[in-house]
């Protein structure tokens, strides 16, 4: 079968209007550094990658040398090529500058470039989740200020899932599509033109670890679900947690589900960072006809405050969603 790269839909998407020449080079530059990244992960113990890099994230997170890795792939890919006026990661405390002697373009790019890294070392699921932004008018060199924007922003937002196979999700804002990397053509192809998530779902993915912690609403919510056909939902419900966000809504999106990372006792302001994780999900989510919250608002209309800002995340089949959001604001 003669399937459609991505670079290919990107120039139609171009040729719609949906998308500028420099955002279909930079979201082609991110695939090609997720294209190494995935290489690495396949090789693992043979690449001398697994591990722990023996420093710390900004978070305070023990980082992995695929963390490290990954990190220094996507800046290298994108640092020269005149489409950024700087980039932001998970794993640094500031913006990066564009070196001097690259020229600067009026991009942003936001990544987390290795999603659900404890994962590594066990041979789970891991993944890459972007973002960009325009740069706003007339700044020359962009610090944290520049960077935050609310997720309804976002001029296109993506995750790479590193699995079986490695598939990326992408949304330039009409519609979510799915690509799978084909390692024969060194290229990812377009192997699902539109990802629409069920309404309706019968499965949903939470830490249950941190039960003793959940608010009354996502604790009603989930002994609701708990309770299957002999409580008031009337029907069984199955519970999957990968511990990696890319793994855990890349199921969601594909068979319907709510995922979910609330706000709680020991995580006040919640657990995942809105820049790096909620903004860009929330995007794809919502594109894909699901919905997202932080249990109270739109997490696309937030208006960060931080690089590193956390946030509680409710997101998945609509129909869910609505009613775990009902439930807070009872």
């Amino acid at each position: 079968m003669n399937r459609k790269s991505l670079s290919q839909y990107l120039a139609e998407q171009m040729h719609a209007g949906a998308v500028t020449i420099e955002l279909k080079q930079l979201i082609e530059q991110v695939a090609g550094a997720c294209m190494s990244i995935s290489a690495l992960v396949a090789k693992g113990a043979v690449a001398n990658v697994l591990g722990s890099a023996g420093t710390e994230n900004v978070q305070g997170e023990t980082q992995k040398n695929l963390d490290v890795i990954s990190n220094d792939l996507l800046i290298r890919a994108t640092e020269w090529s005149g489409l950024l006026a700087a980039l932001v990661s998970e794993e640094m405390d500031e913006p990066y500058q564009i070196p001097d002697g690259y020229p600067k373009g009026k991009l942003l790019l936001l990544f987390d470039p290795l999603d659900g890294s404890s994962n590594i070392d066990v041979n789970v699921s891991i993944g890459t989740i972007f973002s960009v932004l325009e740069c706003p008018k007339g700044v020359k060199t962009p610090d944290a200020a520049a960077f935050l924007q609310p997720g309804s922003r976002q001029l296109a937002a993506g995750f790479v899932v590193y699995g079986p196979s490695t598939l990326m999700v992408l949304t330039v804002g009409r519609g979510a599509v799915g690509f799978t990397l084909d390692r024969d053509a060194g290229a990812f192809v377009l192997t699902e033109e539109s990802v629409a998530i069920p309404a309706d779902t019968s499965e949903f993915a939470i830490n249950a670890s941190n039960m003793r912690n959940w608010g009354p609403a996502v604790k009603r919510y989930i002994d609701e679900c708990l309770a299957g056909k002999t409580g008031v939902r009337e029907r069984d419900f199955n519970m999957r947690w990968v511990a990696s966000m890319v793994a855990d809504v890349y199921r969601t999106l594909s068979r319907g589900g709510i995922f979910m990372y609330p706000k709680d006792s020991k995580h006040k302001e919640g657990r995942l960072r809105i820049m790096y994780e909620a903004n860009p999900m929330a995007f794809i989510v919502e594109q894909a006809g699901g919905m997202a919250t932080d249990g109270h608002t739109r997490i696309l209309d937030i208006q960060p405050t931080g690089l590193h800002q956390r946030v509680g995340v409710i997101l998945g089949s609509k129909n869910e969603v609505e009613r775990v959001t009902a439930y807070h604001a009872s």
